[in-house]
């Protein structure tokens, strides 16, 4: 029987670790599962019907008719939103912040994490979000968890939004870094932290690449000792 290995990467927002986790599993030939999109595309969802953030019976409500799968055209992966391909519309920051505040509401993590867990019960998976190596993946093979400075995340996030329609400042953008990695530290179910067995890598001052190479490194000492 063929032995299923699964990598979860957890951190806050803009520590790199859906481009990483991405680079990391075309090298492995895994399927990368950016649960961070899919809670976008809940988000998106949530947004297109007109419910705010804190109506929590109107959440949970929209919750039930929603569908969010994800799928893969020439290597790349699609977020499908009830049968619409969201992909390109689901990195704006209206809808980053929607999904960082309904991500709390336990009918939209209970759909979204089934979901999760049974692909990696069936594939390689690498999974990033916030709680992978704590709730969605307790026993995955290899723990990451990736973090960086507010300052290092706010530039990266500024290069993102240069080119959008509107006017952002390093320091507003830096402070609403600050606010989301609170609200989710700090949310009733699941919050972000690091697992017990997890291993923090900082990425303030290391290129992408060394990263990556760490993280293969990592995970390929753990399949040398074996499924324990």
């Amino acid at each position: 029987m063929t032995e299923i290995y699964n990598i979860a990467i957890d951190g806050p927002a803009g520590a790199g670790k859906s481009t990483i986790a991405r680079s990391v599993a075309e090298k492995l030939h895994f399927v990368y599962v950016d649960t961070g999109a899919m809670y976008r595309a809940m988000a998106l969802h949530f947004l297109r019907m007109g419910i705010t953030p804190t109506d929590e019976a109107a959440i949970s409500q929209a919750t039930k008719d929603v569908k969010v799968t994800i799928s893969y055209e020439n290597g790349e992966q699609q977020v499908i939103l009830n049968g619409e391909n969201v992909s390109g519309l689901i990195r704006t920051g209206e809808v980053s912040d929607m999904a960082s505040a309904t991500s709390v509401y336990m009918p939209v993590r209970e759909k979204l994490v089934e979901l999760q867990k049974e692909l990696a019960r069936k594939e390689n998976v690498i999974m990033d979000g916030r709680d992978i190596g704590t709730c969605v993946l307790p026993d995955a093979d290899l723990k990451i968890y990736l973090t960086a400075s507010s300052r290092v995340r706010a530039k990266r996030r500024f290069a993102q939004l240069k080119d959008n329609q509107g006017e952002f400042t390093l320091e507003d953008i830096e402070k609403d870094i600050i606010e989301r990695d609170n609200r989710d530290m700090n949310r009733e179910h699941s919050p972000l932290k690091q697992a017990e067995d997890a291993i923090l890598l900082d990425s303030s001052s290391l290129p992408k690449k060394m990263v990556e190479e760490r993280i293969l490194e990592l995970f390929l000492e753990r399949k040398k000792e074996g499924k324990k």
